[in-house]
């Protein structure tokens, strides 16, 4: 039984900081697991290498879904997609998208400026857009790249009917940057979901990295994705915002048509594990160490609990996602869990637990 020393050290063990935290989310579009330098790719990603060695890596890390809208609706729940109301995905002729009974990761409630830069794919009628669901300021395309009409939002209004690909990659940045910048003069904390649109086919770069890498498009592309996250970091250190700011960097699923799974077996659509695990990335200079590496099983579900612990926030529905400051702090090499499960629209494929896994669904 606790005496009234340990309630009080258990209590402040879990308390929110009393200064909030920054969260930037970095969420890319098709990024395989074996598509970057630091999980063993020959194209160039410095930076998010760099971010690697200042924080933890981790290797079992997985998905919401193996495509698009159901993944997204996993990171922003912290719910299974079957749960969260988009078992599936979204396309521009429908009219529903994520439920307005869904609680999402964006910190609003609790005094933050947030903000959505890049690919939404959750719902375009206005009361899905993610200016409703907690995020003051949204600029991207609300669907993606390869559906149409591929509008080009800033809040709710479309200022291109046709965003041109080219230029998605550095306008988003150059509005992150913008919005971490305005946040810091602010002096408030801030919530950034940037949700890329690579490296989604069709593939396009911006004519200062188109053709530089020698792995053609897909590298060019990737390298170009790279560069931001480099801006985006530099923009954090330029505020006096580094050292109070958790960043995560991950994928909504494997590789696509292009692009490497790595060792792993199956691709994009598939629940082999090369469709659902993601590379992942996360720093927090003082707080996370710095090159580490994780092989604890954790995914985009527990990125919801893990900062509304973090931040003091709440939600309104019961999270299948887990708390995994202790993975990402390395105070532990892994969690007790429920088995991670793998859908496929609304059909249990697949269920790991540990080392094992269940194809209950032939792969």
């Amino acid at each position: 039984m606790f005496n009234r020393r340990q309630f009080l050290a258990t209590a402040a063990a879990f308390a929110p900081p009393a200064r909030l935290p920054n969260i930037v989310i970095i969420f890319c579009d098709d990024l395989g697991y074996g598509d970057l330098g630091c999980y063993g790719s020959q194209i160039r990603t410095p930076n998010i290498d760099r971010l690697a060695a200042q924080g933890i890596r981790f290797t079992n890390f997985y998905s919401g879904n193996p495509v698009c809208s159901p993944s997204r609706s996993a990171l922003l729940t912290g719910r299974y997609c079957v749960r969260a109301g988009v078992p599936k995905v979204l396309f521009p002729t429908d009219e529903h998208g994520l439920p307005e009974s869904e609680t999402t990761i964006a910190l609003k409630p609790k005094g933050y400026r947030t903000m959505c830069v890049g690919k939404w794919h959750l719902g375009h009628k206005p009361k899905y857009l993610p200016t409703t669901r907690g995020i003051d300021h949204y600029f991207g395309i609300p669907y993606s790249n390869d559906m149409n009409p591929r509008w080009l939002m800033n809040d709710t209004e479309v200022v291109e009917e046709q965003a041109t690909l080219e230029t998605l990659t550095p306008r988003y940045t150059e509005r992150a940057v913008k919005f971490i910048q305005d946040s810091a003069k602010a002096n408030e904390p801030f919530f950034l979901y940037m949700p890329h649109t690579y490296p989604h086919i069709p593939l396009a770069a911006s004519p200062k990295f188109r053709g530089k890498s020698p792995l053609g498009i897909y590298g060019d592309v990737v390298e170009e994705l790279d560069a931001s996250v480099g801006e985006v970091l530099a923009a954090l250190d330029r505020a006096g915002a580094a050292s109070n700011t958790l960043v995560v960097f991950s994928s909504d699923n494997g590789p696509w048509y292009q692009g490497s799974a790595g060792p792993l077996r199956g691709r994009k659509g598939s629940t082999c594990e090369g469709g659902q695990r993601v590379p992942f990335i996360a720093r927090f200079p003082g707080r996370i160490p710095r090159g580490k590496v994780s092989h604890g099983v954790a995914g985009v579900m527990d990125l919801h609990p893990t900062i509304a612990r973090l931040c003091g926030a709440e939600a309104r529905n019961p999270f299948d996602g887990v708390d995994i400051w202790p993975l990402l702090t390395a105070k532990q090499p892994a969690l007790e869990r429920e088995a991670f499960l793998y859908f496929d629209d609304v059909y249990l494929q697949c269920a790991r637990l540990g080392k094992w896994k269940l194809h209950i669904a032939r792969p």
